[in-house]
């Protein structure tokens, strides 16, 4: 299985960066801790990013990275 991982903030109104995947292009971005199976503990390192053992696991399966720009402008909701 492979899908696609980015860098977004936790909140929306945080500076906060996690780790955010979705199976497909086409799906949601949603923070690595939704897929347990996936998801790998973290680094035990104070202030280290979330996701980060996550990321080098799943990049190493052949996961895409996307850039949090890119991600950010494709996942705002269409207007009205």
């Amino acid at each position: 299985m492979s899908g696609q991982l980015c860098w977004l903030p936790k909140f929306r109104a945080d500076g906060q960066l996690i780790l955010h995947l979705r199976l497909e292009p086409y799906h949601p971005w949603k923070p690595y801790t939704n897929y347990p199976g996936l998801c790998v503990p973290d680094y035990p390192i104070p202030g280290g990013s979330k996701g980060w053992a996550t990321s080098q696991k799943l990049l190493q399966a052949g996961w895409t990275i996307i850039s949090t720009k890119q991600a950010q402008v494709f996942n705002k909701p269409l207007a009205a």
